[in-house]
């Protein structure tokens, strides 16, 4: 699920708590002491038009001639920042961080034209054959796990490792966990009073089909903007270990304004099923004996609220020979016991 918005809101609220307001995110660095590597810049930033529509936006990191990675971002709709090049040794990785379409700079911002799952793994492809890489490692959570594992089943001979944080394989019962209840709800009841208030009660019994009716526009844009607010910041309520204040979490929403195509694209897959043939695609024997012998590293916190661990369960019982390290952490990547086990695993494999 989303990254980029959770990841701003929760830096922002880092900061003021830390600093009193009187600092700027440039002036301070609130995981110098984790395991994160330290800053760095981009050596190139560029757009690659892979349609008519669609254009995405790539970024370049760390050494051209070192181990090649693919950032795969959440949401979907999520985006990338530069600090998502801190999980890996720059000296030793070529880091690609990319923005699938219709996020982060990619152009047409928030589009759901033309975005389907089989559409960005074709764009990764010809990014891929751009850039001149004959093998990459995966390196995805939330909805990136998701993207990592159909993009590693669709080319498993391009894909050298995975290392994956939150699993998500969009079945009905991880859906209905967030989005329809009960699951969440029962521990965050201060963010879904917000969620469901927008909603009447009688249409409670489908939140989905709910939702669905004013994201179309079809209710005028208040109701729209008003339920991709609530959507938005019920995920970021129940993302992190230790959560960010609501009230904080509303108004960087509002500030932001980015929580509405973020909202429009993550329905857009959801109501789609992830544009898979079926709901277990993710975890079907047949499928997963494609990427049976790569390696795989497999991060997921034990209280994480968005992409709840039974999944991640299931993923390693049929993978058996992955790396699994259950966290004290949330769901986010920012969750200090994610950051060390994740970058634990890109070490590993860049020996």
């Amino acid at each position: 699920m989303k990254n980029l918005c959770l990841f701003s809101i929760y830096m922002k609220t880092q900061k003021s708590r830390s600093n009193g307001n009187k600092k700027t995110l440039k002036n301070i660095d609130i995981y110098k002491k984790t395991a994160f590597y330290p800053p760095i810049k981009a050596f190139k930033n560029a757009l690659l038009k892979v349609s008519d529509l669609n254009t995405i936006a790539y970024s370049l990191y760390g050494n051209p001639k070192g181990k090649p990675t693919l950032f795969v971002h959440g949401g979907p709709g999520g985006g990338t920042v530069p600090d998502y090049a801190r999980y890996f040794n720059p000296k030793k990785y070529f880091i690609i961080l990319v923005d699938q379409r219709g996020s982060g700079k990619s152009i047409p911002f928030g589009e759901t034209r033309e975005n389907t799952t089989q559409n960005l793994i074709a764009d990764f492809e010809q990014l891929r054959k751009l850039l001149g890489v004959k093998k990459w490692q995966l390196f995805g959570g939330s909805w990136g796990s998701t993207l990592s594992l159909a993009y590693a089943i669709a080319h498993p001979d391009v894909v050298s490792e995975l290392v994956l944080r939150g699993i998500f394989t969009l079945r009905k019962k991880e859906l209905d966990w967030v989005q329809q209840g009960p699951g969440a709800n029962f521990v965050f009841p201060e963010g879904w009073k917000y969620y469901e208030e927008v909603i009447p009660e009688k249409e409670r019994v489908d939140m989905m089909k709910a939702f669905g009716k004013r994201f179309n526009g079809s209710m005028g844009e208040k109701a729209k903007d008003d339920a991709c607010l609530a959507w938005s910041q019920w995920e970021a309520s129940i993302s992190h270990l230790h959560p960010t204040p609501h009230a904080e979490i509303i108004k960087d929403l509002k500030k932001s304004k980015n929580y509405i195509p973020m909202s429009l694209i993550e329905y857009h897959y959801f109501i789609n099923k992830g544009f898979f043939p079926n709901e277990n695609y993710l975890l079907d024997a047949k499928n997963l004996s494609r990427i049976k012998k790569k390696p795989m590293t497999i991060v997921q916190g034990r209280y994480d609220m968005v992409c709840p661990i039974t999944t991640a369960n299931e993923l390693h019982d049929k993978m058996p020979h992955a790396r699994y390290n259950i966290t004290l952490a949330g769901h986010s990547m920012l969750d200090e016991q994610n950051i060390k086990y994740l970058v634990e695993a890109t070490n590993m494999y860049a020996k």
